[in-house]
Formats: C-alpha cells, sequence, structure tokens
C-alpha cells in the first residue's frame, strides 16, 4: 500500500505535469507547433527528449525483467540498441532534418510522400495506417507498465490501474502538444538517468554485493554468461542485437531529429544522447541481476515490477516516492510521444489529406486532441489484460516499426535512384513479412524484425532495377541535402 510521502510526491508530479500542459497549451497557435514544437528546440531538450521516449518503461521494468528471468545474456538487446542508437544519431539525423525543412514535412508519411513525390497519395496513406496500428500497441505496452505501477504501490487491481495511469498522460499531451511533450521529458529523461543508477547501487549491498549474485544465479539456475544457451547460439545474439535496427523507422524518434533547431546542434546533441543511452541502459541491466538475489520469490510478468520492489526496500518513502516517480517518467515520455505521432497520422495524413484539404490551423489542432483520446481509448483495451508483459508487446510494435520504415528512410536519405515505386514495394513487404513471420511462430527462432528488414530491402532494390528515378526535382532536392552536408 502507498504510503503518505509516496502519495504526496506523486501528487506534486501530476500537479507539475498538468501545470506543463496547460503553459504550452497557449503557447501552441499552429499545427506545426503542435507536432513539433515549431522545429525550435534546443540539444538538450532534443537529446533528451528523443532518448526518453525512446527507453520507456521497458527500460526499467522491461528489460530488468527480462535479465532477471532469463540472465546475462539479455545484455544482447542492450548493445544492439546501443550501437543502433549512435548511428541513427550520426548518420539519420542531420539528413533528415534537412529533408524535413526542405520539403516542408512535418510527418514522417508526409516526408517520405515529399521526398518520393509519389503522385497516388498511397506511401502518406499506408505509412499511417502502419504507424496508427503498431503506435496503438506500443503505448498499450506503455499502459501495461503504468498498471504494474499503480497496482503495486496503490493496490487497486490492474485494469483500474491502467486507467489512472492513462487518463494522466492523455490530459497533458492532449493541451500541450509536442512542446509540453519534449519540455517535460526533459525532466523525465534526467530522473530517469538519476533512479537507474542509485537504485541498484545502493541495492547492491543488501544483496550480498556480486557474490551474493552470482551465487543467487548459481541457486536459480539462471545464465551468468553473455553468450545464450541452445542450439544455436549465434542466431540468438542476431536476433537480440537486431532491436537496434529498430531505430531507423521509429516515428516518435526520429521526429525529434525533425524538430531540432539547427543542424549545426546535432553534434552535441549526439553526444548527451550517447552518454545517456550507455549509461541507462548498462544500468537498467545491472538491476535485473541485483534483483535475482532480492527477491527470488518472483515469476513470470511480475518479474517486471523488481525495479519498484528494490526502490520500496532501500530507500525512505519520501527519496523513494521521488525515484518511484522516475518510473512512471519512463512510461509517461514514450506514451505521450506516441499518442502524438498517432494523432499526426490521423490529422496531417488522413484528415487533412483525404477528408478536408481546406482546414484551418484551429481545427486540425483540436482534430489532433480529438485523435489523442481515440488512440488512447483503444490502447486502453489493448493493455488491460494482466497476462501482458511490457517487453513482448513493445518488441513487436518495435519490430513493427523498423521492419516496415527502417529501410525505407535510409534509401529515402542516402540513395538518389529510389523511386515512389521502390519505397511503397519495401514498406508493404516489410511490415506483411514480419506480421507473417510472427503469426506462424517464427519468432521464437528469429526476432521478426530481421527478416521483415531484410525483405524490405530485397524489394527496394529489385524495384529501383527496373525503375530508376528519372524526376529531376527530387534528384535536386536531394543534391542540395548532399551538398549542404559537405
Amino acid at each position: 500500500m502507498i504510503s503518505i510521502p509516496e502519495l504526496v510526491t506523486f501528487v506534486v508530479y501530476f500537479i507539475f505535469l498538468m501545470g506543463v500542459g496547460f503553459y504550452f497549451y497557449k503557447k501552441t497557435v499552429n499545427l506545426e507547433d503542435y507536432l513539433l514544437g515549431g522545429r525550435n528546440m534546443g540539444k538538450w531538450v532534443t537529446a533528451l527528449s528523443a532518448q526518453a521516449s525512446d527507453m520507456s518503461g521497458w527500460l526499467l521494468m522491461g528489460l530488468p525483467g527480462a535479465v532477471f528471468l532469463f540472465g546475462i545474456n539479455q545484455s544482447w538487446i542492450a548493445i544492439g540498441l546501443f550501437i543502433g542508437t549512435v548511428i541513427n544519431w550520426i548518420l539519420v539525423a542531420p539528413r533528415l532534418r534537412l529533408h524535413t525543412e526542405y520539403s516542408n514535412s512535418i510527418t514522417l508519411p508526409s516526408f517520405l510522400e515529399n521526398r518520393f513525390r509519389d503522385p497516388t497519395g498511397l506511401i502518406r496513406i499506408i505509412s499511417s495506417i502502419i504507424t496508427l496500428f503498431f503506435f496503438t500497441i506500443y503505448a498499450s505496452s506503455g499502459l501495461v507498465a503504468a498498471g504494474r505501477l499503480f497496482e503495486s504501490m496503490f493496490a487497486v487491481d490492474f485494469q483500474t490501474a491502467v486507467i489512472i495511469g492513462g487518463a494522466i498522460i492523455v490530459v497533458y499531451t492532449f493541451l500541450g502538444g509536442f512542446l509540453a511533450v519534449c519540455w517535460t521529458d526533459l525532466l523525465q529523461g534526467t530522473l530517469m538517468f538519476v533512479a537507474v543508477i542509485v537504485v541498484p547501487l545502493v541495492a547492491l549491498v543488501s544483496a550480498g554485493g556480486f557474490e551474493g549474485i552470482s551465487v543467487a544465479m548459481a541457486e536459480r539456475g539462471i545464465s551468468a554468461s553473455i553468450i545464450p544457451g541452445g542450439a544455436l547460439p549465434l542466431i540468438a545474439i542476431i536476433s537480440t542485437m537486431a532491436w537496434g535496427l529498430g531505430y531507423f523507422g521509429q516515428p516518435h524518434i526520429l521526429a525529434r531529429f525533425m524538430s531540432i533547431r539547427s543542424v549545426k546542434e546535432l553534434p552535441r546533441a549526439t553526444v548527451i544522447a550517447t552518454v545517456w543511452v550507455a549509461f541507462s541502459l548498462g544500468f537498467a541491466l545491472f538491476v535485473g541481476m541485483v534483483g535475482i538475489p532480492l527477491f527470488p520469490e518472483l515469476s513470470g510478468p511480475e518479474a517486471e515490477t523488481v525495479f519498484i520492489r528494490m526502490i520500496r526496500s532501500s530507500f525512505s518513502p519520501w527519496i523513494g516516492g521521488i525515484l518511484l516517480a522516475a518510473i512512471l517518467s519512463a512510461i509517461m515520455s514514450t506514451i505521450d510521444s506516441q499518442l502524438l505521432v498517432s494523432s499526426s497520422a490521423l490529422t496531417e495524413d488522413i484528415y487533412k489529406r483525404s477528408i478536408n484539404r481546406e482546414a484551418g490551423e484551429k481545427k486540425l489542432m483540436w482534430i489532433g486532441r480529438a485523435s489523442v483520446i481515440a488512440i488512447s481509448i483503444i490502447a486502453l483495451v489493448l493493455a488491460i489484460n494482466p497476462q501482458n508483459t511490457i517487453l513482448g508487446l513493445v518488441s513487436y510494435a518495435w519490430g513493427g516499426f523498423g521492419a516496415a520504415f527502417g529501410p525505407v528512410i535510409l534509401m529515402a536519405l542516402f540513395s538518389r535512384k529510389t523511386t515512389w515505386h521502390g519505397a511503397l514495394a519495401g514498406m508493404v513487404t516489410g511490415t506483411v513479412v514480419l506480421v507473417l513471420w510472427e503469426r506462424v511462430g517464427l519468432g521464437a527462432q528469429m526476432y521478426e524484425i530481421v527478416p521483415g528488414f531484410i525483405a524490405n530491402f530485397i524489394a527496394i532494390v529489385i524495384v529501383n532495377r527496373f525503375q530508376t528515378q528519372q524526376d529531376p526535382e527530387v534528384i535536386a532536392a536531394f543534391d542540395r541535402v548532399e551538398a549542404e552536408l559537405r
């Protein structure tokens, strides 16, 4: 049951979030402000917002839970994510920022349509549908995390806990849009960073140090080797490291690259983001290891509460309340971003494109806000099953975006000859292969992002052999960005 100090801490935190939402409600005057913050975000806000929206509740709950249950061989997920983060910031961020500015694109689907000059509108519509499908699943994973947190703290049933968490997130996203999301992410990313480092270091003493961890792992038969067990360890390593491929297609992370004030600020933002993610991933793995001797009774989905239990057993209620707020920060910093990108897909890429091209800015902003509520309700329905695991839901959605958009984004930024035909073929092929691979049960042998990503690339390359880009305006726009980056 929650203590008075923990309750006070959470109430203050909620009030702060609502205040941020109301403040930026008055600052948001048009759709570009609501969806991209007017492309005026600084390096610190961009870096921490990108990483906080990336490393959601799964960082403090899902990943430690996986290490707690299966051992250190889960580290390959973190290694793949770190490599993917660095490559994404160095290769994708500067080109995407320039391309989207020059083409006046404020969403990923609109960028793809404008970049390839798709005359049919199919790229925008299909990419919007894919975004809505996978983000609804992704957002439901965050609501599951919120449910586990509130269930543990407030002693309420899981379904009620999910509804409480979802309501809080929706309100400040509904009001403040991208500006509110990014500025709260700055605080939330800082709080997450401090908590994930401090908590396991303090709890290590109670766990009996590294010797206590080693003994407990041996007693429970948990892997103490980074090499996965089974007949095909190399396949297992590739499968877990493949999480890093997902970065090239995550709309909520790519939106941060699009929003930064200037390309000149990206090198410093890259350093900030790289340091943040290296420490955060490393210590998230450490949380799972320290929890093994401390909470031997945990199993199944309950293992994802190891960080919550570690805080409550190692800190006073006042300090613990602040650290528990870090978990809420991790959850909220991702769901709010997902809701906002989903809202942009419905508003800018479907409603304005296909229903009402003459809609004014005010109307579009309210359509966007209504979309936040609608998507939240669907995600809520998906999240109320207590048997869902955070990492399982994130894994599918993350893989979906990587397989659908990753190769298309890379070809859009690095290939002069790719046409809209190739981009569309790759997007559809990658998505279909990923869904079928997971549906027939092959995901247990190889993470579905791998075949989906490869199939996407192959489809684009094949189409490129028969349909090469000939539009002089598309080629000139590509060359302009390349020239500016030299």
